[in-house]
């Protein structure tokens, strides 16, 4: 069973994740994957989502997809109890999980029911393609990157910062675009789409 957590901010929806999990956080592992940062200016989300996850209880394990091994991607992804990926570029994210092979070790984990958490980038990267993507981050921070098929770990497309600064008028020319051709679910910062199973619903915090 699919068990999902796709949020724009995570540490502004932090608290929904106790109850959605269903069990206690204390000590759990989490794979934090910084990865979507790695060509970004602004990147203060990665430290307040591992603070977040802290917060709860949680131990982060951090691992670089962009430069760790695949045995170390391998391991810690399919030994921790939960995945996170933060969020950044999803042009930048998809190329490195791609070129590691992190994709389909992810896909087949969460496939199997381990809990995954995204932010941002983290959530979009689920979706079928993320060319829709193109009009809030820049395609050219992934010049390896031949293709937009992402995960399709789920059948609609998240569209994180929905009337949040500085991303309010990128979300709007989503919607804009994109609307009547992908089923988009536009979340602000404050909501959290939880997928369990083919349940889908979303949360404010």
């Amino acid at each position: 069973m699919k068990k999902l957590f796709l949020s724009s901010s995570f540490k502004d929806v932090a608290p929904c994740l106790v109850h959605f999990a269903g069990e206690n956080l204390e000590g759990k592992k989490v794979t934090f994957i910084p990865t979507a940062s790695i060509p970004e200016k602004v990147k203060f989300y990665v430290d307040s989502g591992k603070k977040a996850l802290e917060n709860l209880g949680l131990v982060v394990d951090e691992i670089e997809i962009a430069t760790a091994t695949l045995n170390e991607i391998e391991s810690k992804i399919r030994e921790n109890d939960y995945i996170y990926i933060t969020g950044g570029n999803t042009f930048y994210l998809l190329q490195e999980l791609r070129r590691t092979g992190a994709d389909k070790i992810i896909a087949d984990e969460v496939n199997a029911g381990k809990l995954y958490i995204g932010e941002s980038a983290g959530s979009m990267i689920l979706s079928p393609n993320i060319e829709y993507a193109r009009l809030m981050d820049n395609v050219e921070e992934a010049s390896a990157l031949d293709s937009f098929v992402a995960l399709g770990i789920i059948e609609f497309y998240p569209v994180p910062h929905h009337t949040n600064i500085p991303f309010k008028k990128a979300v709007e020319s989503i919607i804009e675009e994109y609307g009547s051709q992908l089923n988009l679910y536009p979340i602000s910062n404050a909501e959290v789409i939880l997928v369990e199973s083919d349940s889908i619903k979303v949360e404010n915090a």
